[in-house]
């Protein structure tokens, strides 16, 4: 089976996008907000949505399942208050478990978390609890509700313990995922995406997070942000700071994905980051939807790199399978219901 652990419902019907306006536009306007009862996406819009989209790429690239959650872009969490996250993530969460039942062997759901700047966490920690009810296997968290001023603690900062207490007792991974940027100097996806991962391990070095949470694991997309490239700083880094080894200080609850869009930086992942911490991931119908000229296939059929590297046949299943069941434990039995 191939297991694709990081897709975002970036197709989603036009109808769920006008009520995210109608939302932005009666912060200045509370005599407009729309009710949630406005929203109607019926059953044939969400197969309409997925079956041009997302559904007609796993049949075409040859995967099997992907982990799916509301699109990262639009969580911007920087709109509004924590009200406003609140309503917005309850939507999308439901519109992802929506998906999943009707596709339960095509889709399993992560969910967004209602963050927004400054606010406690404890609107994020019973989201957790709704959406784990609900039959997700994971989460998405921001280390960033700002949208590129990073004014929240670092994820090492007690300010997160709660969602990480929930995260353990759920037995959810949570994958750290920036939203949009509202910082000009950082395009979205080409550099505050990239900063987040990156940023997203460095704090994880300099703190002790996983000595408080030892069954805690984190995803890190994007193949790692910068860190794979810069192995040798990073390692450095921890030997001047007088931190343990990185493979136990951080690799035994870290994990890349897959989501680097060319032959040469996978095997560059490949090579630099031990297989267990590999999880396939393609990020399909998101950041980079084009066809690479020099290959003629679209930079983000991340199978191809995977198919195209030097691993064994085993490791190659590993990264395509098996590490997400350990990494993500409710996998195994979501799938097997279905």
């Amino acid at each position: 089976m191939i297991i694709d652990c990081h897709g975002h419902y970036t197709t989603a019907p036009q109808s769920l996008t006008d009520f995210r306006d109608a939302q932005i536009a009666a912060l200045k306007d509370p005599a407009q907000t729309p009710s949630r009862a406005s929203l109607k996406i019926s059953d044939d819009a969400i197969r309409d949505s997925l079956e041009k989209a997302q559904l007609k790429l796993q049949r075409e690239r040859g995967s099997d399942v992907t982990v799916f959650s509301p699109r990262a872009s639009t969580m911007a969490h920087h709109i509004g208050t924590e009200s406003t996250s609140l309503e917005w993530s309850q939507i999308c969460n439901d519109l992802i478990e929506r998906v999943v039942g009707l596709y339960p062997k095509n889709f399993v759901g992560v969910c967004m978390l209602p963050q927004s700047p400054g606010a406690p966490v404890a609107g994020s920690v019973k989201e957790l609890e709704r959406c784990a009810k609900m039959g997700f296997i994971g989460a998405n968290l921001n280390p960033d509700p700002s949208g590129g001023h990073w004014t929240a603690p670092p994820l090492t900062d007690k300010y997160w313990y709660p969602i990480y207490e929930k995260l353990c007792e759920l037995d959810f991974p949570a994958m750290v995922h920036v939203s949009s940027s509202c910082n000009a100097n950082f395009h979205a996806t080409g550099a505050h995406y990239i900063n987040a991962d990156t940023t997203a391990f460095m704090q994880l070095i300099q703190g002790d997070l996983f000595k408080d949470f030892p069954t805690l694991r984190l995803i890190i997309p994007h193949g790692g942000g910068a860190v794979p490239y810069h192995w040798g700083r990073y390692r450095g880094l921890a030997q001047d700071m007088k931190r343990p080894p990185l493979d136990t200080h951080v690799m035994k609850n870290v994990f890349f994905d897959t989501c680097v869009y060319h032959q040469p930086g996978i095997d560059l992942l490949l090579k630099v980051i031990p297989v267990e911490n590999i999880l396939f991931g393609s990020e399909m119908v998101g950041a980079v939807r084009g066809i690479d000229p020099t290959t003629g296939f679209n930079y983000d059929d991340t199978k191809r790199y995977i198919d195209g590297s030097s691993l064994s046949q085993g490791d190659k299943q590993r990264i395509f399978e098996g590490n997400a069941y350990r990494v993500y434990p409710r996998l195994k039995a979501r799938l097997a219901a279905h």
